[in-house]
């Protein structure tokens, strides 16, 4: 395992938190083959068997986004650790009623649809941790090493599960999940996290989610990726949902065949994480995106033709391979063009993204396969990654390292002269630009880009008016309902937003900064008969202040 002194296993946190993931995806994924096999066993349906990757995929759908707006307000230690401790508790329950004879395939689904809630809370948390954990510049690596993690013990988990599901049954292999958790927990009790003061009160649940929402949908790039790992997901859930169905009626075996495929697929994974890294550094990212879509259609289309123990094997290595390689893209692309603030946020939506397709597409080929048989499904998910490369032509996967998403640091609350809580509102905004006759059209290109970093950051109301008086004023109005949205959203701007602010203070006549006037909105008529109103209540007063 490569462990360049100055890559992410040189942090002994990472190092650590590395190591005990790696031991409780080997648990995952032994419950993973414990659980489908257990459905095979159980007479379900092909549908029925596919819906167990899906009860998994399904939460992560439903409660990403959730999970992310705790993990971007809470300590995100504590949300991993509660998440930890929930899925060790589900899981001695599931190995308890496997033992006793109690899981039907409903009640199956019932514990690996809680299971996959653990894995949906923990998950924007821990994938958001990696940049507390790490260096910025170390972030691209960091993430690779996380999936290659996941991946080392998809090429030889399986085939280990497999073997205990073959010798001691399911229960067995959900107890070793069970335990599994144990040492995680361990790591991330000792982790005390130096986490810098928070400034300002925490966003109810409600606004935190619908900020994440605004901040992921005023953000080009990420929205993109979203929508391509959705395409992606969708299609490359049929090998994974489908394989104890490959297993068994293309090749005739049993759990350790099972076991075996799975572990073909993780190790062409491990294959993918590793090669990955080389390929980023020569080509672009949807060039690698496209490669890796190849890969799985190329895979599954071989697994649908060539039904052979080694020549699935073959092909499992390449499809494992494309989507690691894909995925792990993903996550990097969206974590690298996500401030701090939303990082978890918009990891959470893109898993909703991607599991989402996933659940969809376990269920649909499932379906395919029940009515049309199994290499029906595997082609028919071949060609929606040749779908999803066809859509690249148009819809490609940006590139996005170079962002440098600090916080700028540079602006301070101002004093106002007028009183004013934290919970005063709503603020009203309205900033004078004077522009030459001949500089707005370019002004008007840049106030564009002005309105989506306004509304990206919370920016309510965004107008932008030019005075019929003096043709050189235009005015910028924009609301937030208190005055600590006002300050948050002024601290949520980045380093990678100066360029906008520097290109239009340039266009300002004689390089006179913008004037920035500060109101908070009153009504009137609602006092009583016969009592004046105070300062406060009366004043629409403004704070002019020059700023950039």
């Amino acid at each position: 395992m490569p462990q360049p002194s100055s890559g992410p296993f040189s942090v002994s946190l990472f190092r650590a938190v590395w190591m005990a993931s790696l031991v409780s995806n080997f648990g995952g994924l032994i419950q993973s083959v414990g659980a489908s096999w257990m459905m095979t066993g159980l007479g379900a349906s092909p549908q029925m068997i596919a819906l167990v990757q899906a009860s998994v995929s399904l939460p992560i759908m439903l409660l990403s986004l959730w999970a992310g707006a705790v993990a971007d307000n809470l300590d995100r230690r504590r949300v991993m650790l509660a998440a930890q401790s929930f899925m060790l508790l589900v899981s001695a329950g599931l190995a308890i009623g496997a033992w006793l004879g109690w899981i039907t395939p409903w009640t199956l689904l019932a514990f690996t649809f809680l299971i996959g809630c653990g894995t949906a809370i923990n998950g924007p948390a821990w994938q958001a941790s990696v940049g507390d954990m790490v260096p910025r510049p170390m972030l691209p690596d960091a993430v690779a090493y996380n999936s290659m993690g996941f991946n080392i013990a998809r090429s030889t988990g399986p085939a280990l599960g497999g073997a205990i599901v073959a010798v001691a049954g399911a229960a067995a292999a959900f107890l070793v999940n069970a335990v599994s958790y144990l040492g995680l927990i361990a790591v991330l009790l000792r982790w005390k996290p130096d986490l810098p003061a928070r400034r300002l009160p925490r966003e109810r649940l409600g606004v935190a989610m619908a900020a994440g929402i605004r901040y992921v949908r005023l953000s080009p790039s990420i929205r993109v990726v979203l929508v391509r790992a959705a395409l992606f997901g969708f299609a490359a859930s049929a090998l994974p949902a489908l394989m104890p169905l490959i297993a068994r009626d293309l090749i005739g075996g049993g759990p350790l065949t099972y076991g075996l495929l799975l572990g073909g697929f993780g190790t062409g994974a491990v294959i993918g994480a590793i090669g990955a890294r080389r390929l980023r550094q020569a080509v672009s990212t949807e060039t690698l995106v496209r490669l890796a879509a190849l890969a799985l259609a190329l895979g599954a289309g071989l697994v649908a033709l060539q039904p052979g123990l080694v020549g699935t094997l073959i092909a499992l290595v390449l499809a494992g391979a494309g989507w690691v390689t894909a995925l792990s893209t993903f996550n990097v692309s969206v974590q690298m063009a996500s401030p701090r603030w939303v990082v978890a946020r918009a990891l959470s939506l893109y898993q909703m993204a991607a599991f989402g397709g996933m659940a969809a597409g376990s269920w649909v080929f499932g379906l395919i396969a029940q009515h049309h048989g199994l290499a029906s499904a595997l082609l028919l998910a071949a060609l929606g990654q040749l779908v999803g490369i066809a859509v690249g032509l148009w819809l490609a996967v940006p590139e996005i390292n170079q962002l440098d998403l600090d916080p700028r640091d540079s602006w301070r609350e101002p004093e106002t002269r007028v009183p004013v809580e934290p919970r005063s509102g709503p603020i009203v905004i309205t900033i004078e630009h004077r522009i030459a006759e001949a500089d707005i059209a370019q002004f008007l290109s840049v106030m564009s880009e002005r309105r989506r970093i306004r509304r990206r950051d919370g920016a309510r109301h965004w107008t932008l008016l030019r005075d019929l008086g003096e043709p050189e004023l235009w005015i910028e109005r924009y609301h937030v309902p208190t005055w600590t949205d006002y300050v948050r959203h002024n601290q949520r701007r980045t380093r990678a937003d100066d360029a906008n602010s520097l290109a239009l203070r340039e266009l300002q006549i004689d390089g006179i900064a913008p004037v920035v006037h500060r109101r908070i909105e009153r009504q009137t008529g609602s006092l009583p008969m016969g009592r004046l109103p105070d300062a406060r209540e009366l004043d629409p007063v403004t704070d002019a202040t020059r700023s950039s």
